[in-house]
């Protein structure tokens, strides 16, 4: 990966985790950044949000993909 760009700020690690398969099934590699303290204080996740990372060449196809699956959700 060079150099990685946010392409989603989501509440929590288990949502990074489902943005981050539904990339990676469509051949894009991605990675996921958080602040927790190393996982000791979860509720930063909330308040400051995980990162979904993926590289330079990779962003609007990613960013494409995220908008087609939010279309719809409330």
């Amino acid at each position: 990966m060079d150099t990685p760009v946010v392409v989603a700020r989501v509440p929590s690690l288990v949502e990074a985790q489902l943005v981050v398969g539904m990339l990676e099934s469509s051949g894009i590699s991605a990675a996921i950044s958080s602040d927790d303290a190393g996982g000791f204080d979860p509720q930063l996740q909330l308040t400051q949000g995980v990162r979904v990372l993926v590289s330079t060449a990779d962003e609007a196809r990613a960013r494409r993909l995220i908008a087609e699956a939010n279309v719809g959700r409330s």
